[in-house]
C-alpha cells in the first residue's frame, strides 16, 4: 500500500464546469421563462411583505450592529433597512421565506427556488446603486428576471434525480450554489472565478435537515434559506478577491463532497454504489424548471399538502356541522408526503404545524379556509377539535399518485381526502391532482396570484403606493426595462 498521495492537481469537477458555462453562456429565449419569472418575482415579493406582520420574522432582520451606514447599501422590501449585500441577503431571504408561502420545485429532491432572489436582489440593488452613482448603466428588472431563471434552472435541474434528503442533507445545500452561480456572474466574475466560488459552495459544511422534521421541526426552517443566500453572496466576493478553488471539491477520494456526505441512505445507512454518489442530469440546463415552477396560490401551507388543504375546503361545507360525528379522516396520498410531513403527537410551534398533513387538512376541514395566522399557538391551543380530527386520521400512499408525482411529464401533487361519520355515511372522495399554481392550472392561477400580490401589498403599503407597484410590475417589457434601485425604491418604507 502506498504511504504517499499523488499530489496532482485535477481539473475542476465537470459537474462545476456544467453549472459555469451555463451560467457564462446560456441565452434564455422562453417568452414563458420571461413571463414566469416575472409572476415568481411578484409572488416573491408578496410572501416576504406578508411576513413582515410577524414578529418571530421581523426579530431577525436589520445591521448586525445597530446603526451601521452602508454606503450604495442594498435595502430589504418593506422595510427602511439599507444593509450590506451579504446580511441584506440574509433578510430578504428570510421574509421570503418564512411563512412557507413562496414556490415549490418538487423531484426527487424539493425546494423553493425563489429563494434565491434574497442574494439576486440585494446584489443587484447594491451594484444598480453604485453604477448609477458613478455615472455608468445600472442593472435592470431584466438582469434579476435572468438571474433567477438561472437560478431556478441549477436549482431544480440538480433536484430532479438527485436525492439529498435521502442522505440527511437539507435542499438549502441547492440554495447556496445556484446563488452563487449567478451572483458571481453579476458581480462580474470570470470562469475561473466563477468555478472557484462554486467549488467552496460545495465544500461549505451543508444543513442537516432535522430541523425540518418531528420531533425538531423548528422556526430554523424560515430562515434557513436566507442564510444560504448571505453565504452565496460571501462566496462570491472571496472568489472576486481571486481567492483559489478547490477542484475537486465534489469528486476527491475521501475528501470530496460525494465520498463524505452523498454516500449512505438514511433509511438503513447502507453505502451507495459509487456511481450512484456522483450527480445525475436529467436534462441539460435551459429554462425548464421556470416554466414549470409551482406557486402557492391559496394556502401558505408546505407543498406536498396544497391539494389536500383544496380538497379539504371543498369538503367543508359538508363536514362543518357535523364534526363532532367523525369517525375517521383518511388521506390518500403520495410517498414524498408520508416522509415528510405525516406526523402525529403535540405540534409544538408554528413551523411544526405548517409540516404536519394532518393539522393542515384539519384546519380547512373545521373552517373552510387556511390562513398563516392559523398555525400560531393562540390558535391552536384556542381550538382543541383540530387535534381531535387529527388523531381520527388515517394516511394512506396511492402508488399511483407516487408515479405520477415523479413522471417530467405530469409533475402531479395528489391527494385525496374522504370522511366517515359515525351513521355509516361519508362524504365522497374528494381527489384533487394538480394544485392551483401548477403549469397545468396557469391560465387559472395567473388572476389568483396577482390578487395574492395584491393583498399581500395592501398589509404594507398605502393604496397609491400599491397602484404604482402593481402597475410598473404588469407590464412585462416596462418592468424589465426599469433599473433595479429604481425598482426597488417603490418598496422602501
Amino acid at each position: 500500500m502506498s504511504t504517499v498521495d499523488a499530489n496532482v492537481r485535477p481539473d475542476y469537477d465537470a459537474e462545476l464546469q456544467k453549472i459555469a458555462d451555463y451560467v457564462l453562456g446560456y441565452r434564455i429565449e422562453s417568452d414563458e421563462a420571461w413571463n414566469t419569472a416575472r409572476l415568481c418575482l411578484m409572488d416573491t415579493l408578496g410572501c416576504g411583505l406578508l411576513a413582515l406582520r410577524f414578529p418571530e420574522c421581523t426579530k431577525h432582520l436589520g445591521p448586525l450592529v445597530e446603526g451601521t451606514v452602508v454606503p450604495h447599501g442594498a435595502r430589504v422590501p418593506g422595510t427602511a433597512f439599507r444593509l450590506d449585500p451579504v446580511k441584506a441577503a440574509w433578510d430578504i431571504g428570510c421574509i421570503v421565506r418564512w411563512l412557507d408561502y413562496n414556490d415549490t420545485w418538487l423531484a426527487a429532491e424539493w425546494g423553493h427556488p425563489s429563494d434565491n432572489l434574497g442574494a439576486i436582489l440585494a446584489v443587484a440593488d447594491h451594484l444598480s446603486q453604485k453604477r448609477a452613482a458613478q455615472g455608468e448603466a445600472p442593472l435592470t428588472m431584466r438582469d434579476v428576471l435572468e438571474a433567477m431563471i438561472m437560478a431556478h434552472e441549477i436549482q431544480g435541474v440538480l433536484a430532479l434525480e438527485n436525492s439529498f434528503n435521502r442522505v440527511g442533507l437539507d435542499h438549502v445545500v441547492l440554495v447556496k450554489v445556484a446563488s452563487t452561480a449567478v451572483v458571481t456572474r453579476m458581480l462580474g466574475a470570470d470562469r475561473d472565478q466563477l468555478l472557484s466560488a462554486l467549488s467552496h459552495a460545495w465544500v461549505d459544511g451543508q444543513s442537516l435537515r432535522t430541523y425540518r422534521h418531528a420531533p425538531n421541526a423548528g422556526s430554523r426552517k424560515s430562515w434557513a434559506a436566507g442564510d444560504a443566500t448571505s453565504r452565496a453572496v460571501r462566496l462570491a466576493d472571496i472568489a472576486l478577491r481571486d481567492e483559489m478553488g478547490i477542484p475537486g471539491a465534489l469528486s476527491a477520494p475521501q475528501w470530496g463532497f460525494y465520498d463524505v456526505l452523498f454516500t449512505k441512505t438514511n433509511k438503513d445507512q447502507a453505502l451507495k454504489p459509487e456511481a450512484e454518489r456522483r450527480f445525475s442530469f436529467q436534462r441539460e440546463f435551459g429554462s425548464y424548471v421556470m416554466e414549470n415552477i409551482l406557486f402557492k396560490l391559496s394556502f401558505p401551507a408546505e407543498f406536498h399538502a396544497q391539494t389536500a388543504c383544496e380538497a379539504a375546503v371543498t369538503l367543508h361545507p359538508q363536514v362543518r356541522d357535523r364534526l363532532e360525528e367523525v369517525e375517521r379522516i383518511v388521506i390518500t396520498t403520495h410517498e414524498s408526503a408520508i416522509r415528510i410531513i405525516s406526523k402525529s403527537g403535540q405540534l409544538a410551534n408554528p413551523a411544526d404545524r405548517d409540516h404536519c398533513l394532518q393539522y393542515m387538512t384539519a384546519v380547512p376541514l373545521i373552517f373552510g379556509e387556511l390562513t398563516a395566522e392559523h398555525y400560531e399557538d393562540d390558535f391552536h391551543a384556542a381550538n382543541p377539535i383540530i387535534d381531535e380530527l387529527r388523531g381520527k386520521m388515517e394516511v394512506v400512499e396511492e402508488p399511483r399518485y407516487t408515479r405520477d408525482y415523479l413522471d417530467p411529464h405530469k409533475r402531479s401533487i395528489a391527494n385525496a381526502i374522504q370522511v366517515f361519520f359515525r351513521d355509516g355515511t361519508a362524504t365522497e372522495r374528494l381527489e384533487v391532482e394538480y394544485p392551483i399554481g401548477h403549469r397545468r392550472r396557469r391560465d387559472e392561477g395567473v388572476p389568483v396570484l396577482e390578487e395574492k400580490f395584491r393583498r399581500h401589498l395592501t398589509t404594507r403599503f398605502p393604496q397609491r403606493r400599491c397602484e404604482r407597484i402593481l402597475e410598473s410590475c404588469r407590464d412585462q417589457a416596462r418592468l424589465e426595462a426599469t433599473p433595479v434601485h429604481r425598482f426597488v425604491d417603490l418598496f422602501v418604507i
